[in-house]
């Protein structure tokens, strides 16, 4: 959950809080790209009666930027309809549900999906079903079969799923939100004048156990681009697209004592947002945070000062003592972070990086980028392009890359000499992690759509 809870108002909102969004090169369809948002994070699998769903009143959306203007292009929109099938019973099912159709499951979703081209809106899809949330083997004895069935083909060689989904990103919040002591380094953190910290160990994945909902679409790659151009040179700037997520709420809502329900209306009004993982949450200050979420890609020009002079990478000399000097002199002459400024902002020029480039562009906007004609990695490493992979984060990001070592590592000074050749960095940039891989997940990743793992079930799963 790269940005779960990470502004005050999106808190307390979750069906419409955006924890993670992915867009790569589909490794087995490499003519397409796949595109997932995350929705509703840290699920409790056993959380009935009332298990968790997509919000009927929220529209969620995912952006594609193709002309390099941070502003949609090409936009995939989702809304959801819950149905009851019997109100007078407090159960969510019945009986086993071995299908999408059964009779024994009584609250149920279903979705449409449109696409909105530069104003031409084409609908996809309507009355999709979702899955049921993974209850238990008594009432989900073959979840991966109902998973399967909501799997929807679509007109265009697209395909579509929208369902609960194990969280597939690892991290160790507890480490990181308790002032950033990570346990693999915990023998060199300052610690305060505290005693009693144990030394250094591995990192324990605050996700494990959690399942979070997913809208995922896998579509051709000529849906994306300009003009429907088609992977060629890597050096095109027809090659990169932009990606990012949103949801949004219409702007007036009322409760209706007499029928004990709430009445929305009005135009829509973007409350929550994501591109590049973990910039809300670490990077923007608490007093702009949820000012951030309604704002579009195009204006984060305003928000460029907290790029180029992040609080963490300041933070990170004072915490490790004696670890980070290089970056401390850095700090200390109020050297603006190009790097980050490439990275998060406008994408990586060509030169910078051998055979690579996401470039989009002068103008400031915190996207993923992702060039589609670089094809899967045949053997993927987990830190993308820091670990020589060039079809992993910062391009795009798949979802298994760990991007929290990646920026950790990119906030302590490890890609400062792609853009400063005289920079070098401290020893320990290049290592900084929380201590996790995927091997922390209890939950495999599958090799085909959806790609997120089977979502853990209520029953046979122990309490986080």
């Amino acid at each position: 959950m790269s940005s779960h809870r990470e502004a005050p108002g999106i808190s307390k909102d979750p069906v419409a809080d955006s924890s993670d969004v992915y867009a790569f090169v589909s490794p087995d369809q490499p003519d397409t790209v796949t595109l997932i948002a995350n929705y509703v994070p840290l699920q409790g699998p056993a959380g009935g009666p009332n298990f968790y769903e997509f919000g009927d009143d929220v529209l969620y959306q995912i952006h594609i930027d193709n002309d390099q203007d941070g502003r949609a292009n090409v936009t995939y929109l989702f809304s959801f309809t819950t149905t009851v099938i019997d109100p007078d019973t407090f159960l969510y099912n019945t009986g086993p549900v071995q299908s999408l159709g059964s009779p024994n499951w009584n609250r149920r979703q279903s979705y449409s999906v449109l696409r909105d081209a530069n104003g031409q809106v084409e609908t996809l899809g309507t009355n999709l079903p979702c899955p049921p949330c993974n209850i238990g083997p008594l009432s989900t004895p073959d979840y991966p079969a109902l998973a399967s069935a909501a799997v929807h083909g679509l007109a265009g060689g697209r395909k579509v799923f929208a369902g609960q989904r194990a969280e597939g990103f690892y991290v160790d919040l507890g480490s990181i939100f308790d002032l950033g002591d990570l346990r693999p380094f915990a023998s060199a953190h300052n610690h305060f004048g505290l005693s009693g910290f144990p030394t250094n160990g591995p990192g324990v994945n605050a996700t494990k156990n959690l399942n979070v909902h997913s809208i995922a679409i896998q579509v051709p790659v000529t849906d994306l681009t300009a003009g429907g151009w088609k992977p060629g040179a890597v050096t095109s700037p027809q090659a990169v697209i932009g990606v990012w997520t949103t949801a949004s709420r219409q702007r007036a809502r009322v409760y209706d004592v007499d029928n004990s329900l709430y009445v929305n209306s009005g135009p829509y009004q973007q409350v929550s947002r994501l591109g590049n993982p973990l910039v809300n949450e670490v990077l923007i200050p608490m007093g702009k945070k949820d000012y951030w979420n309604t704002q579009v890609p195009a204006d984060d020009k305003q928000f460029a000062s907290y790029v180029a002079h992040p609080g963490l990478a300041e933070l990170l000399p004072t915490l490790y003592p004696g670890v980070f000097p290089n970056l401390a002199a850095l700090n200390a002459k109020g050297t603006a972070r190009a790097d980050l400024e490439a990275i998060l902002l406008t994408g990586i020029p060509s030169g910078i990086v051998p055979g690579f480039q996401n470039f989009t562009g002068a103008t400031q906007a915190d996207m993923l980028r992702l060039n589609v004609a670089v094809t899967p990695a045949s053997k993927p490493s987990i830190y993308g392009i820091l670990g020589g992979d060039l079809a992993g984060f910062p391009n795009g990001r798949r979802v298994f890359d760990d991007v929290t070592a990646v920026e950790l590592r990119a906030l302590a000074g490890a890609t400062i000499p792609l853009v400063d050749k005289s920079y070098t960095p401290d020893a320990a940039a290049s290592a900084v992690t929380d201590g996790l891989t995927p091997a922390d997940l209890d939950i495999p990743y599958l090799s085909t759509f959806p790609y997120l793992g089977v979502p853990h079930s209520g029953y046979t799963t122990p309490s986080s």
